[in-house]
């Protein structure tokens, strides 16, 4: 928030300081209209006037008003950035048109003919024509004037500067086409421009809109229309299936539960959903609650569907008695092919009777029993398909994990869950946007069976590029073997994404920005991670690693002996505290770095110094270099830092294994009917042999570290528990492009060298590579990881030179 200082309005000064002079009889025609003008003024221009007229008034008088600037979504008007001009007595006026009004209102005719030029055609929403049209105006009106009006600043100044500095159209003119705006025009505007008040307004301006456009970009709304809110009575609940582990799409439905309830004072209830028996173990329920902890999300309450069984299905008969269910035995193929075409059921009209012996053969699980389910009668052909006579119970002999035998029929969810949400005290129901056709039948329940509703609300589902969330499609890669587990890395679940280095402090965050919107959108990973690693890199110490592949030893005419030095973990946090580094004359140096360097070049060891290239064996392996210290040189001139370990009689540096990973699918959004096996990513697990320093052998699982020069990464395996016997680090993506690109050589090869091991994912039968272009360039494919794009008007076959035209040709110079 900006504030600066702004007069009393009314206030009278002299005419050789200011024009703000009270004068009401010359000023009353064109005040009249005034508000109507300010009105339509282009937004982007209204602050701009507003803080430049308050800035200029507060150099002529120092009395008690102020502006300050605001974020819209605070404010009655609803703006991006809204002014609010506050008195000494305590009014407001809000808005930055009114704010205008305010300031100028007191002036006097002249300046206020100009004020009024200013707003119309400088400021208006008027096209270029317009505008060209009342700068050349402005620019033979300042032919023989230093100001506007009169003979010093005025109002007219301020209002016209104002709108120019808002104007993009002049804007990009004064930089790229001055000559074009007239040279009276310009030395008039960057006199002004210089000012002091022009300046404090442009520093006080930017700072406010940077602010305003962060919260608007980084912060969601959490405005979902809920009413009835109460502080200390609002009950939320979050109710897992469970039949699999917590994914990200979760983590935001519980996070933004926990919200509401806690930010009114209220309680958090968890409920598992146990309402089939077929997918529900122990396990599950065990790790949600684990991962429910790894969140920070600790409810008030812990309950079962399974624990309202009985009340369930005493419900499902009072439904049955008013007439408002029917026990159906059409096949499934009938009952799908009825609600799709609003076909009524043949048992639609059975008699409460007939049906309350249908719906205890059920219970009962008899032969007859198990080809039965229990629908609501609420419409047969209403467009909303999720209220074509919905199933309700269906009849399920398995054992319950914990129930056991007792119940051989079960209720849906979409009838289970608002029965529960009102016998629990639930006062607002929050659930991702994939229920939204489902929440009138939500509603229906409580006035058939008179119960106290619950108000429900949605917000949109968190959906990632390359990334699925369907707990079936997760469950195929776990049983066919494509991860060794839910936790896996490339998993989107939380506990997958906290074994990659995801923070629960970033996921929080994240989901906090992302807020309760209500629009569907596809997100890339990138801000997420972006978001992490602001997290996590105050916090993580520097280590170095080396990859083992063509390690370079390395002499160094140096230290006599091997000595261990302490340096900081962290060059910025010193409170981290230091680690031990071998000084040695005998250092590995990584093969990369090597074959850049030249004899006679200065470089920079990483926290040791400056040295210069004596000697290099090899060339592409290189096999050995010598350098020459040279501590006095200047660790800012040299272009290149390196990292290195040295070597120690006792200590030595760590085997280490570097980890990466790619998407599992090589399309953005798998839909549903599509078979997730004609995109899956060839290989998606990368290895790179290593060695790191020996600080990081003493480190436990789960420690983020930055590797200099590398990225971040997280201990996943120690060395004694390691089946490489090696510490195994995962690299944490940071957000950039480069670490969140598709590492893959692109689809096309893929689907090459799958066609004829009959992969999935070559089912078009491609056609054969195209060969080499003459230069035997590589493909773009073959020399990036970035994605392709392809031609956008597919591939023309274009006529030769020598076709359509009698030039002469040039042959190709290479």
């Amino acid at each position: 928030m900006a504030m600066v200082g702004v007069p009393v309005a009314g206030w009278i000064a002299t005419s050789d300081v200011s024009s703000f002079v009270v004068d009401p009889v010359a000023a009353l025609a064109a005040a009249c209209s005034l508000m109507a003008t300010i009105s339509a003024v282009a937004a982007d221009a209204v602050a701009s006037l507003a803080g430049g007229l308050a800035e200029f008034a507060n150099e002529s008088s120092t009395d008690a008003y102020t502006v300050e600037w605001q974020e819209g979504s605070t404010l009655k008007e609803g703006e991006t950035v809204t002014a609010i001009l506050t008195s000494s007595s305590g009014d407001e006026i809000v808005g930055e048109a009114a704010v205008i009004d305010a300031l100028v209102s007191g002036t006097d005719g002249a300046v206020l003919q100009w004020v009024n030029f200013g707003l119309k055609r400088l400021a208006g929403s008027g096209g270029y024509k317009e505008l060209e049209l009342a700068l050349g105006e402005l620019d033979h009106h300042l032919t023989m004037r230093a100001f506007i009006s009169g003979y010093a600043l005025t109002a007219a100044d301020v209002v016209a500067w104002g709108a120019l500095r808002a104007s993009v159209i002049f804007q990009r003119n004064l930089k790229t086409k001055r000559a074009t705006l007239g040279s009276h025009l310009v030395r008039w505007y960057e006199h002004v421009d210089s000012l002091a008040f022009a300046r404090r307004l442009s520093d006080s301006l930017s700072h406010v809109h940077r602010q305003a456009n962060r919260a608007l970009k980084d912060q969601g709304s959490f405005d979902l229309g809920l009413t009835g809110i109460e502080h200390g009575k609002v009950v939320t609940r979050f109710p897992p299936e469970p039949s699999g582990y917590l994914h990200i799409g979760h983590a935001k439905a519980a996070l933004l539960n926990e919200f509401v309830a806690k930010s009114n004072g209220g309680r958090l209830l968890i409920r598992f959903d146990d309402t089939n028996p077929s997918k529900e173990r122990v396990e599950f329920e065990d790790s949600i609650l684990e991962d429910l902890a790894i969140l920070g999300i600790q409810g008030d309450a812990l309950s079962h569907t399974s624990d309202h069984f009985q009340a369930i299905y005493e419900y499902a008969l009072e439904l049955i008695r008013r007439g408002l269910a029917y026990v159906d035995d059409s096949s499934l193929e009938e009952m799908r092919e009825g609600r799709m075409h609003g076909i009524e059921s043949k048992c639609r009209r059975l008699s409460v009777e007939e049906n309350l012996a249908r719906f205890q053969q059920m219970k009962e699980a008899t032969e007859y029993g198990q080809t039965c389910c229990l629908r609501a009668k609420i419409s047969i052909d209403n467009n909303n398909k999720a209220m074509r006579d919905p199933t309700i119970y269906r009849c399920k002999p398995e054992r319950h994990h914990r129930t056991g035998n007792v119940w051989k029929i079960y209720p849906l969810y979409d009838f289970a869950c608002p029965i529960v949400d009102s016998i629990e005290g639930v006062t607002h129901a929050l659930r991702s946007s994939e229920y939204r056709d489902r929440n009138p039948q939500y509603q229906w329940f409580f006035t058939a069976l008179d119960l106290r509703p619950v108000q429900i609300m949605d917000f949109s589902r968190m959906n990632f590029a390359y990334t699925l969330l369907s707990k079936r499609k997760l469950q195929w890669f776990v049983d066919e073997g494509r991860v060794p587990g839910w936790d896996d890395p490339r998993f989107p679940t939380v506990r997958g994404i906290k074994r990659r280095g995801m923070t629960i402090e970033a996921l929080r965050q994240y989901v906090l920005m992302q807020g309760a919107s209500q629009r569907d959108m596809l997100l890339d990973w990138d801000k997420i991670w972006a978001t992490n690693k602001k997290v996590i890199d105050p916090k993580a110490p520097r280590h170095t690693a080396l990859v083992k592949h063509g390690l370079v030893p390395t002499t160094i005419d140096g230290p006599t002996e091997a000595y261990l030095g302490s340096v900081l973990r962290h060059k910025k946090v010193a409170e981290m505290g230091t680690k031990n580094t071998v000084f040695s004359s005998q250092i590995f140096i990584g093969q990369d770095d090597a074959c850049e360097l030249e004899v006679g070049e200065e470089l920079t060891l990483m926290d040791w110094g400056n040295a210069i290239v004596e000697k290099i064996e090899g060339k592409e392996p290189v096999t050995g270099l010598q350098l020459r210290l040279n501590l006095a040189g200047d660790v800012k001139s040299t272009k290149k830092k390196l990292t290195w370990l040295g070597q120690h009689p006792t200590v030595h540096p760590v085997e280490a294994l570097l980890l990466d990973y790619d998407y599992l699918i090589t399309k953005k959004k798998v839909d549903a009917e599509e078979d997730v096996r004609d995109y899956l990513t060839p290989v998606t697990k990368f290895e790179e042999p290593a060695i790191v320093d020996a600080n990081v052998g003493e480190l436990p699982v789960g420690t983020i570290i930055q590797l200099e020069r590398k990225g971040y990464y997280i201990i996943d395996q120690v060395a004694a528990t390691s089946q490489v016997g090696a510490v195994e680090l995962i690299k944490i993506p940071d957000g950039k492009a480069a670490s969140m690109a598709i590492k893959h050589t692109g689809e096309a090869s893929v689907k090459s060298a799958a066609s004829s091991a009959g992969n999935p994912w070559d089912k078009k039968g491609k056609p054969a590579a195209k060969p080499a272009n003459a230069l035997g360039l590589l493909s773009p494919s073959e020399s990036s990881s970035m994605y392709e794009v392809k031609p956008v008007y597919g591939d023309i076959d274009l006529e030769s030179a020598s076709s359509v035209t009698s030039m002469y040709s040039t042959g190709k110079i290479y």
